[in-house]
């Protein structure tokens, strides 16, 4: 399967998404912030990335821009469960991420997004 980063600031979304993905097959590796998830690019290759855009230090939206700069290909997928998260999510829409998601959200649409991200685009017709 894949493996997906997956940046949060609550631990308890971290473990749950760790879980939820490692049940269907993937390999889930996990960081705290920005500046934490950018290290860890840069120790191994992902092949997906999920990421808060309400986190300390480094916030979302300054990851996804980093990011872009050095990891154009690698899909990302936000998440946010801010009041404001509507605003942020249109934001990383423009930033070019492959979906984005509400917290809470169900486990059903985290897979669901997921697979679609990870889904080999292959050549328009």
């Amino acid at each position: 399967m894949a493996r997906i980063l997956v940046i949060d600031d609550e631990s308890a979304v971290r473990e749950s998404l760790r879980h939820a993905l490692a049940s269907i097959g993937h390999e889930v590796v996990l960081a705290a912030d920005g500046v934490e998830g950018m290290a860890a690019l840069g120790k191994m290759a992902a092949d997906l990335v999920i990421t808060d855009l309400y986190m300390p230090n480094q916030d979302g939206v300054e990851t996804i821009v980093e990011m872009r700069k050095s990891y154009p290909s690698i899909p990302v997928i936000a998440i946010s469960g801010n009041a404001e998260a509507g605003n942020m999510l249109s934001v990383a829409k423009k930033l070019g991420v492959v979906g984005v998601l509400q917290k809470p959200f169900q486990v059903s649409e985290l897979r669901s997004s997921v697979e679609a991200a990870l889904k080999p685009t292959g050549p328009k017709v």
